[in-house]
């Protein structure tokens, strides 16, 4: 079975590597996503995030299908999110009381359950103030509809500002931040990594394969011949993460990880999951070879002589790729970055 660890310095056990859910309902058929949950299941990868926004609610209602079909809901971790727009109006979307409680009623509704383990900002929102946010949240967790809160892809000063509120207003803390994780961005090794260690929140990785690119599979990424059906291929804001620099650094990756015989995709999320400041990195599997693939990773040990290499590929705190451009606090991009780009966003 896999290996639990706490997240953070709450008291909430979860699987060492987390199953994302947003393939299912898109990519991923219902039936050939129930058969990955139940699987999931059996293996011990029993910590599950999802979104309101993957695939417009879809993901959420084939969850609280497997929880009704086959029974198992109190064995799971179950992380969902709130922020994207579900509908057109002004207050379908955002952080604000009125669209969180609408929100969180839908998201239990499509899943079946009456708690949410993990309910997670999905971004920041400028235009509602923290408090009204946190209030909320602090509001939901006391009556029993959420037991945890967190962020995602904030910054370190938007982390911070709601450590601090919550405590000062004696409201119940975030325990966690979800945020892009990978060899191709280790910006969170920066200042975001000093915050996070002296809150004690979580870390949970969302992206630990970039994309893809470290399992090998793009090639030299030019855009006339990305695998079909690929979420690069499909989505142009993940395009716009490729560019030749970072198509370098990942074949020289796959390389190192075959001369130690090594999967370069395991040796990716075990790199992930082997970081101080993480508790679990997501695997976001299409298929169900995908996610059988992946599964050594939870207990892979990486030797010394790779961890250096990589550390020589991409030094701690830098990145070759941009895994935050659409988290909305960044102004323009690390020099660099926009250069080459091969994709036609």
């Amino acid at each position: 079975m896999i290996p639990t660890v706490s997240l953070g310095k709450s008291g909430l056990k979860v699987s060492v590597l987390c199953l994302g859910c947003m393939n299912f309902g898109e990519s991923t058929s219902e039936p050939d996503s129930l058969a990955i949950l139940k699987a999931a299941h059996e293996a011990g990868v029993t910590f599950w995030d999802t979104a309101d926004v993957y695939s417009q609610g879809r993901s959420e209602e084939i969850l609280g299908k497997a929880f009704r079909t086959f029974g198992f809901r109190d064995d799971i971790v179950l992380a969902t999110k709130v922020h994207g727009a579900m509908g057109p109006g002004p207050n379908d979307r955002g952080l604000s009381r009125r669209h969180i409680r609408a929100a969180v009623e839908a998201s239990l509704r499509r899943l079946q359950t009456d708690y949410i383990d993990l309910y997670q900002m999905h971004r920041y929102d400028p235009t509602t103030p923290l408090d009204e946010t946190l209030e909320t949240l602090d509001t939901l967790t006391r009556e029993g509809k959420i037991r945890y809160y967190g962020t995602s892809t904030f910054a370190s000063w938007q982390m911070a500002d709601a450590y601090w509120r919550a405590k000062m207003r004696n409201w119940v803390e975030p325990v966690c931040e979800q945020a892009p994780y990978n060899l191709l961005d280790r910006r969170i090794e920066n200042d975001r990594a000093g915050f996070l260690a002296q809150a004690g929140w979580g870390v949970i990785a969302w992206s630990p394969l970039a994309g893809g690119q470290l399992t090998g599979k793009y090639g030299q990424v030019a855009a006339e011949s990305l695998p079909e059906g690929s979420r690069v291929a499909r989505n142009a804001m993940w395009r716009q993460r490729i560019n030749r620099n970072a198509a370098e650094v990942s074949l020289a990756f796959t390389n190192l990880a075959r001369e130690h015989g090594l999967s370069p995709a395991q040796v990716a999320i075990a790199w992930v999951r082997s970081r101080p400041l993480v508790t679990a990195p997501i695997i976001g599997p299409r298929t169900m070879e995908q996610f059988t693939d992946l599964l050594p990773a939870a207990e892979l040990s990486l030797p010394d002589s790779l961890l250096s290499a990589l550390d020589e590929l991409v030094p701690p705190g830098t990145a070759v790729a941009d895994f935050h451009n659409n988290a909305g606090w960044q102004v323009g991009h690390l020099p660099g970055l926009d250069d080459d780009r091969t994709g036609t966003a």
